[in-house]
């Protein structure tokens, strides 16, 4: 037997009923798995046990076009399938635009995923460059329960989003200087390797050796060895902060 605590509430439940019953009492997404406390009644923890196979994670990324926006949302499902996970990536539209906004989605899920429409509420929001945040709509459908990665060295407030991210869990919210690392490591402002390295610090969703490896069969050779490299400083310093 287990012991099921929803909101304050005691239940006992089966093995076989726990997700069941999670999932039906927190809706559509993944981090609702947050208001949980799942435990033996010995005591131990289950949550790293089973917090990653409840529910269906989705992400949209904002970019432009050249910044590897694809690329990202390609390389987090390649990560999350190493990992035993369905999962799938799309843009937008059919390529990317040279400096033209770029949006891409991926969705994980541990059962097949049928769904094919863009991601209209996204439990995790990666803007990889911070000049879209005021001219589109990069937050529609984003619940302040979810995660938010801005590539940028400035503070929430210094780019006038202070009051909007009082509303969110502080540790679901990161800048990350992901430019200024992936010329430092890649010698290339593409942004895309360093975020998703934030982005398993962040959300706990994906393995950063998950993530490296998604990278490195991306990008072959020493190319894909630098963006790893970027991955891991973004990780490594939000891990440490």
């Amino acid at each position: 037997m287990w012991r099921l605590v929803p909101n304050g509430a005691t239940a006992q439940t089966s093995p076989a009923r726990l997700l069941s019953q999670i999932n039906k009492r927190t809706g559509l997404s993944w981090y609702f798995r947050q208001q949980y406390r799942v435990r033996r009644l010995g005591g131990q923890s289950l949550d790293a046990e089973i917090g990653r196979d409840i529910l269906l994670f989705q992400v949209r990324i904002h970019g432009r076009g050249g910044q590897g926006v694809v690329s990202a949302a390609e390389m987090l499902s390649v990560a999350a399938f190493l990992e035993g996970d369905h999962a799938q990536a799309f843009p937008s539209f059919g390529s990317e635009r040279m400096g033209a906004p770029v949006v891409a989605f991926c969705r994980i899920d541990t059962k097949e995923i049928r769904s094919r429409e863009p991601v209209m509420m996204p439990d995790a929001l990666i803007v990889q460059d911070p000049t879209l945040l005021h001219q589109v709509e990069l937050f529609s459908g984003l619940d302040t329960r979810g995660y938010l990665l801005i590539n940028t060295a400035r503070s929430y407030a210094d780019l006038g989003l202070g009051d909007y991210v009082t509303k969110f869990p502080p540790h679901h919210l990161c800048t990350v200087a992901a430019t200024e690392w992936a010329l430092e490591f890649v010698g290339r402002p593409l942004p895309n390797a360093a975020l998703l390295g934030a982005f398993a610090a962040v959300t706990h969703r994906l393995k950063l050796e998950s993530v490296q490896a998604a990278i490195r069969e991306k990008f072959p050779g020493e190319v894909g060895e630098k963006n790893a490299a970027a991955a891991a400083k973004a990780y490594d310093t939000i891990r440490t902060n």
